[in-house]
């Protein structure tokens, strides 16, 4: 990879991660109302940098003894949040599956490679989905159960059922995004791509991050109007 890719990667990843440890400290300082927030706000930094700082201290940030800051968000808003709720998930999976896969690449032997995808790639991307969709569903039962009051197995069937497209949309568009990198800019250029030890791998991953926004966004609009998935 050339220097000034190198350089740029870490100078994005380093503020990215200051933008999350500052959300973090400051919804230690004032918590969110609904508790999973403070996870997700944080997560989505990662990737989202200074962007979602913004959006969080405009639309997310708590005011004194758990209350809100704003009133009711606008609809679009409200899409933004909940597209950024899935995607924190997403997010939070892909970190421990790119690590457990560095580890440990025997993991990915059940997952097809080597016998059914030519490139470990694809297998790393299978177990990518497995940890974002297990991670996704925890995040969504702890946004419903709670708004809804409902109990363990319908809350479950409630973040499973509001959860899963919104989580295959966002998929599509980062792991699309990831491709048109690998296949059509990184190999072609430079003859070979990044992987999960290099900063700019992850570099790549914000941007891949932000396409699975964008693609997760009308997702999550059209569940959010249908009454599928929660107002946030």
């Amino acid at each position: 990879m050339p220097d000034w890719l190198t350089t740029v990667s870490h100078v994005s990843l380093l503020v990215a991660g200051l933008c999350a440890a500052w959300i973090a400290l400051d919804c230690r300082r004032r918590p969110q109302p609904m508790s999973i927030m403070a996870a997700v706000w944080p997560l989505s930094a990662l990737f989202g940098s200074v962007i979602v700082l913004w959006f969080y201290l405009r639309h997310g940030r708590a005011g004194a003894g758990r209350g809100r800051a704003h009133g009711a968000p606008p609809f679009p808003v409200a899409v933004a949040k909940g597209a950024l709720h899935c995607g924190s998930g997403c997010t939070l999976g892909d970190i421990i599956a790119e690590a457990l896969a560095l580890i440990a690449p025997g993991v990915l032997v059940p997952l097809g490679w080597p016998g059914v995808w030519p490139e470990p790639m694809f297998a790393v991307w299978v177990l990518d989905f497995l940890f974002a969709f297990a991670i996704g569903i925890v995040f969504q039962y702890f946004a419903i159960a709670p708004m809804r009051g409902l109990g363990v197995i319908d809350g479950l069937k409630a973040a499973l059922k509001a959860d899963t497209l919104s989580l295959i949309a966002w998929q599509v568009g980062m792991y699309g995004a990831m491709a048109i990198a690998v296949f059509a800019i990184f190999r072609p250029m430079y003859g070979a791509s990044p992987d999960a030890t290099s900063a700019v791998f992850w570099f790549v991953m914000q941007w891949a991050m932000i396409a699975g926004f964008l693609t997760a966004y009308p997702m999550n609009w059209w569940l959010i109007r249908i009454g599928i998935k929660e107002r946030m």
